[in-house]
């Protein structure tokens, strides 16, 4: 009995199909941005009612996991991932997974200036230059795609 190995099937999109499938991944960004943010703001919640627990201190494991269900904060932004990861499998339809996975790396610049812009943390050079080499390995990876 000998067997066979099968090659995925190749498909041809459109330009058209490609194009809204980087833009599909693009608005994923945002979504994982303001998801990013909500689970803060419930981290921050669930660490201001922890302080004025009778232990204080840090977040219990415990904790966290309840907050996961009980602070809305906290569930919305996980129930943003699962948007996220429904818009992203309707993305891969029509999209080169070696494009758009890089893509999502845009969320790492989102959240930066969320971070900066709502929760007052400093921005230095030294973040500055990692969002220009991610910013620049995007327009790389871009630019490569198959046209």
């Amino acid at each position: 009995m000998s067997s066979v190995t099968t090659l995925p099937e190749v498909r041809i999109v459109d330009a058209d199909k490609r194009r809204r499938a980087v833009l599909i991944v693009v608005g994923c960004t945002l979504i994982i941005a303001a998801a990013q943010y909500l689970i803060k703001l419930g981290a921050n919640q669930l660490s201001a009612q922890q302080q004025h627990s009778i232990h204080g201190g840090t977040i219990s494991a415990q904790a966290a996991i309840v907050g996961i269900f009980t602070n809305p904060s906290i569930f919305s932004g996980y129930c943003l991932y699962a948007v996220f990861t429904v818009l992203f499998v309707f993305a891969l339809r029509d999209g080169e997974l070696s494009v758009l996975y890089p893509l999502i790396s845009l969320g790492y610049v989102w959240v930066a200036i969320i971070g900066v812009l709502a929760f007052h943390e400093p921005m230095n050079p030294l973040k500055l230059t990692g969002i220009a080499i991610i910013m620049a390995g995007v327009t790389v990876l871009g630019r490569g795609s198959t046209k």
